[in-house]
């Protein structure tokens, strides 16, 4: 059967010093190896309850039980608590995961900052936040990071060059449907050196609440759009979510995968199976372009080519 790469984005401090043990724990304990990635400087998520004016925002939360997940004292990060170092308070985290064989890479420097700002925000603004991650990164890790995942699935064209500047081979950026078609993106009368592997299948927060569905609800409607699938596929998961409540019906999913013949990988991995068939000499090249997520709100970097898959 096909591959799934496991893709985790660590938001949080929270995230980092609780979910993510707890998912290495579990990945331990079926043999699988995923690629963590980590935001590395202030834990703002309080600001994030501006995004209540967004269209969808209260819908969503409202289905996932926000402060269930995260918690008080989380919420109030950057408003009425300080904000927190996640690279400095949980490195000791951060490193165990590296230590234990899985990949790491670059989420974010500062999630909600950059989420919020991004798509609005210059190559110099962009280039900051981004070198901040990377200089963070190195200091923690002891070596470059190789591969990024973006927060919220938020990127602008400075960003996605800077990829390139770093010498990065692969990132996941963005989303997709699920029928994997790696790509390049296009920079004018030129096209990206890194390939893109976009998010393929939908998110446990995006199914859950949707027609009733709990979470043991949502793993089962993922296990149908895998059943059977022949084309590899990026799962996100979230650390904050996966990695604590969610935990047990993450394992349902996990196991269901496995019970279906398909390989659990690393991007790291993914990239290299498709390295070694050539069949990333023929794939395509597409324009950057943002659009909408069903059960997600605001816009995030979506493939040009599925972009009708996704409404």
């Amino acid at each position: 059967m096909a591959k799934i790469a496991l893709k985790v984005d660590v938001d949080t401090l929270l995230g980092t010093q609780v979910g993510t043990p707890n998912l290495a724990k579990l990945f331990a304990e079926l043999g699988i190896q995923a690629t963590f990635l980590f935001s590395l400087g202030p834990d703002h998520t309080g600001w994030a309850l501006k995004r209540i004016f967004r269209p969808g925002f209260l819908k969503k939360v409202s289905r996932t039980s926000v402060v269930e997940h995260y918690g008080i004292k989380t919420l109030l990060y950057g408003v009425l608590l300080p904000a927190p170092d996640i690279g400095k308070t949980a490195a000791h985290e951060m490193r165990a995961v590296d230590q234990g064989g899985h990949e790491t890479g670059i989420h974010t420097w500062d999630h909600v900052y950059w989420q919020d700002h991004v798509y609005q925000r210059d190559a110099a603004w962009t280039r900051l936040q981004m070198q901040k991650a990377y200089d963070r990164f190195c200091e923690i890790f002891k070596h470059p990071p190789l591969t990024h995942g973006a927060a919220g699935w938020q990127m602008n064209e400075a960003a996605l060059k800077q990829l390139d500047d770093w010498g990065m081979q692969y990132a996941s950026d963005g989303r997709s449907a699920p029928n994997l078609a790696p790509y390049r993106i296009q920079f004018n009368s030129v096209r990206s050196k890194h390939v893109q592997y976009p998010t393929t299948l939908p998110t446990f927060d995006e199914l859950i609440g949707v027609d009733g569905r709990d979470a043991l609800g949502a793993a089962k409607a993922i296990l149908e759009l895998t059943q059977s699938n022949p084309n590899d596929q990026v799962f996100t998961l979230h650390a904050e979510l996966e990695g604590q409540k969610l935990l047990p019906a993450f394992k349902a999913l996990l196991q269901g995968w496995l019970a279906q013949g398909h390989e659990l990988v690393t991007m790291g991995q993914l990239h290299r199976s498709w390295l070694a068939t050539g069949q990333l000499d023929k794939i395509a090249t597409e324009p950057f372009q943002y659009g909408s997520i069903a059960n997600r709100s605001g816009e995030l970097m979506i493939q040009m080519r599925h972009a009708t898959n996704f409404t």
